[in-house]
């Protein structure tokens, strides 16, 4: 059982000590449906290993706060520890802190000038079509209808506003197999990689300025497979690409760009994923960005900011943790914080 009404800080490492990797993710939601079901001002639904906790005060505006319950495989990381001023361990940033604010707010906020509803889904940190809010979407879409949205992706503490796109795609090399003591008889895949890699670091990153904000575009190998054995010439090996986009360019674009980049080789896309517009012409998001008054800043990795954005919903990047430490052996988060975002938050849902 979760103890909601201890601090911050320990309950964030109550959830840092809940395994909850990609697609393993029962265990936490079991904890997370079980601490909220017993609240007479909420109505909880379960959607496989997502949990959707809302209000219906009855006011005009709704507004979401929502957070991924998974975390990328530990990496020496697990459990996590407390310090006299930090939590420690995996997914203490990205993002099992912010799961605790908004679990902490779906406790306290009895009422609010809003409606909320609390979104902790699952599988966001790999491929989008097993992302939580793909499968509400397809089961029951009006869980996610509001006027306004908050992800509570790690951003320092301040206001990371839009997200940029990803693109995932294989690039691969083909040759001929051959016993490795008589190579000439064959052709080595990977070594064909030599002007993939060219391509990688002699590519020039955007840097768009959009709204005010710069973003930066990447390009970067994350996985190479190949090889047949250790006495084999290899015939083949596929490169993993992840591409990054501003969102000034669409997916479409995108591929289209990393399509010409990589005409000479075999290519397939594997997964993409929008970027969202910064969204501060928004009346909604303005009025919370004159009420937190904490920095901006942009998002360069992908949120699901992207697919409210997508749907007409206007949202922001708003949680804490260092995003530079996301994924990170050394992954850690402020206890200090923690309770920062929590006190914003709930001062403007309560005024």
């Amino acid at each position: 059982m979760l103890k909601i009404n201890q601090d911050l800080g320990d309950l964030t490492l109550d959830l840092v000590n809940i395994s909850s990797v990609s697609q393993d993710e029962k265990a936490i939601a079991d904890l997370v449906q079980e601490s909220l079901s017993n609240l007479n001002h909420l109505t909880v639904t379960r959607i496989a290993n997502s949990v959707v906790a809302q209000t219906n005060f009855g006011n005009s505006k709704r507004v979401v706060i929502a957070g991924h319950l998974d975390t990328v495989p530990a990496n020496n990381n697990f459990p996590g520890k407390k310090t006299d001023t930090d939590i420690t361990g995996l997914g203490s940033v990205d993002m099992k802190s912010g799961i605790a604010v908004a679990l902490k707010l779906a406790h306290e906020l009895t009422k609010s000038n809003f409606d909320i509803t609390y979104l902790f889904y699952e599988s966001e940190e790999i491929e989008t079509k097993f992302n939580g809010l793909e499968l509400i979407t397809k089961q029951n879409k009006d869980l996610l209808n509001c006027d306004f949205a908050i992800l509570m992706e790690p951003t320092n503490g301040i206001i990371e506003v839009g997200c940029q796109g990803s693109l995932r795609f294989e690039v691969s090399a083909k040759g001929n197999r051959a016993h490795s003591a008589r190579w000439w008889n064959g052709e080595n895949a990977i070594h064909a990689l030599s002007p993939i890699l060219e391509v990688i670091n002699s590519y020039e990153s955007r840097e768009p300025v959009i709204d005010g904000y710069k973003f930066r575009e990447g390009l970067q190998a994350v996985k190479i497979n190949g090889g047949v054995a250790g006495n084999v010439v290899p015939d083949l090996v596929t490169m993993t690409i992840n591409h990054r986009f501003a969102p000034d360019t669409t997916a479409k674009v995108a591929e289209e760009n990393m399509r010409k980049l990589f005409n000479n080789f075999d290519f397939k896309l594997m997964d993409a994923a929008s970027a969202a517009p910064t969204g501060l012409n928004n009346e909604l998001i303005k009025n919370f960005v004159q009420a937190i008054a904490t920095p901006i800043a942009p998002k360069f990795g992908w949120t699901d900011v992207a697919r409210f954005a997508a749907a007409g919903i206007p949202a922001i990047n708003f949680g804490p943790g260092d995003p530079n430490l996301a994924h990170h052996p050394s992954e850690a988060v402020k206890i200090k914080q923690i309770e920062d975002v929590y006190s914003s938050l709930k001062k403007w849902l309560s005024n």
